[in-house]
């Protein structure tokens, strides 16, 4: 009967107390009726919630993305591991200037995205890929020979005189 002591039992009661002392006082401060209220209507404006989605999934895109399994070069994987990073703040600032207001922020944003393609496209090269074209955009035109020339050449002329 050692295990059911006095100074035992007692112990176990102040723990106990203590921790719902804790919990009951976490729970009352995160349902503040005035935090709660504020919130409530900055989650109900609906720019907010699209820039908070947008930069979640930037986030989780980033996140997935950097899950990659080495493959024993170093410096392809530190792009590989980059490179979503970059994007991510892309992405990130894209948000901001579709739904943010601050003019310095907007331009600091256009500045983050010019920077980060700029980067981005300096890893690709340095280790041998061919820069990414963004959605929308033609594919970037190929060096071509002296023949591919004038093939394209003659196909104009073609098309102008029909």
């Amino acid at each position: 009967m050692a295990l059911l002591s006095r100074s035992f039992v007692r112990t176990r009661v102040i723990s106990l107390a203590a921790a719902l002392t804790v919990s009951a006082t976490s729970f009352a401060f995160a349902r503040d009726t005035a935090s709660s209220q504020h919130v409530d209507a900055a989650a109900s404006d609906v720019n907010e919630q699209r820039f908070m989605f947008e930069n979640d999934l930037a986030m989780s895109n980033i996140t997935r993305e950097m899950l990659v399994k080495p493959t024993g070069d170093i410096d392809r994987d530190f792009v590989v591991i980059m490179i979503p990073l970059h994007q991510g703040a892309i992405d990130m600032a894209r948000a901001e200037l579709k739904y943010g207001h601050n003019d310095e922020l907007r331009r600091l944003a256009e500045n983050i995205i010019t920077q980060q393609q700029h980067e981005i496209a300096v890893m690709r090269h340095a280790v041998g890929e061919a820069p990414a074209t963004q959605s929308g955009e033609p594919p970037a035109p190929q060096p071509s020979t002296e023949s591919d020339s004038k093939r394209s050449s003659a196909a104009t002329n073609t098309t102008k005189l029909n």
